[in-house]
């Protein structure tokens, strides 16, 4: 799966043990991250959103548009300030 219609986030996906499509890795601008740990994930039938960690230790959530099959960068966290950093659970 990716994005194409969005230049600015290009995600490739893998199957997981169940075979269901989750982020690999991703593109955001220049800038490739692989995807170290998938945290959290949450699922609909339009919508999927994954909370994970990327080889820069950095936490992301992306969010999928199953029906347009398009990816956002909803949320980044570099972690390095830490008053506003998240929780990697």
């Amino acid at each position: 799966m990716s994005n194409r219609q969005n230049p600015g986030i290009y995600v490739e996906c893998l199957a997981d043990y169940r075979a269901e499509q989750e982020p690999g890795r991703f593109f955001y601008g220049d800038r490739q991250i692989l995807v170290s740990e998938i945290l959290d994930r949450w699922l609909d039938p339009s919508h999927g959103y994954y909370k994970l960690r990327g080889d820069d230790d950095a936490l992301y959530i992306l969010r999928h548009d199953v029906i347009l099959d398009s990816w956002e960068l909803i949320l980044f966290d570099s972690g390095k300030y830490e008053p506003t950093r998240l929780s990697s659970t």
